[in-house]
Parts: structure tokens; sequence; C-alpha cells
């Protein structure tokens, strides 16, 4: 048995979609298991990462695996949960993101990359097997332009010049089953990223020309107004801050496509154009 967290997201769902694909027997932990939409073949346990006590009868049994998806803007619990686990199941594959440092003295930040790294530390110190995944940004992240792109835009976003290399939550999937399933990945940090780098823009262009069939305006917003609309949408402001922060970076500092990720996956990566078509009723 593979436990799978976040399985009603979309990397998670992924996951345990593959998985059962794959033959293996797959377990998703969630808050309420009537209402929790799920794969075929996928056992429903009730469960929260935020009440480590509420993990028993997840664990029940023979689990072999987990796949582990930190979904809290803090860490709190995160030493109690990722313990709990390593006792019950021998492999851990922990989602975490590029950018994480390695430098053990590093005191870890309360933003995003701060508390991946504070994770990966505590898998490390307690799965006997572990890996830590660490994708790029998700494209997923750009179905918040989706109900501009409803109304035919324009498409609003700071930093319109930000380049980044995009990764379709199948492949992120495609690798942490590669990692549950061999022993191929235990022990191994592998990043992966999409096969191309493009500008903000250049996503908004794509999204116009495969869901609209035509090019879509872009409004360029201050970093004020990009903040506003990321805090009333519930992220922590340190989060917020971290985000804008790396999108100023990348105007002039691009992100870089990782080596190896053909290799990684057995194939080459999606572009961000083929998500956008496997995404397509997300934006109408």
């Amino acid at each position: 048995m593979i436990l799978v967290t976040g399985a009603t997201g979309k990397v998670g769902g992924q996951v345990a979609a593959q998985l059962v694909a794959a033959g293996a027997p797959v377990r998703a932990l969630v808050r309420d298991p009537a209402a929790a939409v799920l794969p075929d073949g996928v056992e429903a346990v009730r469960g929260d990462l935020a009440d480590p006590a509420s993990l028993t009868a997840a664990l029940a049994g023979d689990v072999r695996a987990v796949f582990l998806v930190w979904p809290l803007a803090d860490r709190q619990g995160a030493a109690e949960v990722v313990a709990t686990l390593a006792e019950h199941t021998r492999r851990t594959v922990y989602l975490s993101a590029r950018g994480v440092t390695d430098d053990e003295q590093a005191e870890p930040g309360h933003d995003i990359l701060g508390n991946h790294t504070a994770l990966e530390r505590l898998v490390r110190a307690s799965a006997a097997e572990w890996t830590l995944l660490r994708p790029g940004g998700f494209a997923t992240n750009t179905l918040r332009w989706a109900p501009q792109v409803r109304t035919g835009g324009p498409v609003r976003t700071a930093y319109p010049k930000a380049a980044r290399t995009l990764v379709h939550e199948a492949d992120t999937a495609t690798a942490a089953v590669r990692a549950l399933l061999t022993d191929d990945l235990v022990g191994a940090a592998p990043e992966l990223t999409g096969p191309e780098l493009l500008t903000q823009a250049e996503q908004i262009a794509t999204i116009g020309e495969v869901v609209l069939g035509r090019p879509l305006a872009v409004e360029e917003l201050s970093r004020e107004e990009a903040r506003a609309e990321f805090l009333s949408a519930g992220l922590p402001p340190a989060y917020v801050d971290a985000i804008l922060d790396a999108h100023a970076a990348m105007e002039t500092d691009p992100e870089t496509v990782a080596p190896g990720a053909a290799e990684l996956l057995g194939r080459q990566p999606h572009t961000y154009r083929e998500w956008v078509a496997d995404h397509i009723a997300d934006f109408r």
C-alpha cells in the first residue's frame, strides 16, 4: 500500500492516478472521504496533516511508502507528522521545490523555500528511505489567470518579462511514481523543470492561442497592486513577498532548464502549450 497526501490536488491526484495505472494499491489521506473526488481504485481514509493524531487509520496495515505534500502555510506540527509517517512506513517521497538550499548551516526562513528546507531536513533525518523532489514553478499556478481569460482579457500580472520553466503536474507525478515504486531515486533530490523558458507574457500569449484562438492583451500590474491581489487570495505575506521578489529577479535573471529532466522521466517533459491544452476546460 502507498499512502498519497494531497490526492485531491493537481499533483497528488496525478500521483494517485499513475500509481493505480501501474497496478499499485493506493490510499489517499483526505479530510472528508465522502466528498473527496479521487481516481478510480483509490481508497479514501479520513485524516488531516494538521492533526498528526488523525494519521493512525491511514497508516494502518502494510503501508510501504508515502507521497508527502505539505499544504500548510507554516511548518507547525511538521516534525510530529514526518516522524509518525517514518515510524509506520519505510519510504517518504516529499514534494519540495527547486531552489531549496543544501547548506545545513542556513537557518530556514518562513517563506515557501524556507518551509520546504525545514521539511526536507525532517524527512532526511526521519525516513529510512527518502526522495526529495524539487520541481520548478508549477504550470497550474497560472490558472490564477483563468477568470480574466474567461472574460476575454486583458490578463493582469506584475513582472510580465519574468521568465520561467514551468512544470506540468503529470511530469512531477511521473518522477514521484518512479521514486515510490523503484529504488532509482532513493537518497536523491532531483530537480525537474519544463523543457522551455517562457516569460509570463509569453505564457499568456500561449493561453490565448490555445484556448481562444487569438492573442490576449497583457496589462502590467504594479508590485503593490499584485501584492494586494495575492493577499486577498489568502496567501501569507511572507509567501507573497517571496513570490514577487522571485518574479522581479526573473526579469533579468531567468530560470534555467534543469539538466537531466528527460532522463528522470524516461521521456521529454511536457511543454507549457501541452499543459494549456490539457487544461482548456479550466480556462473556459
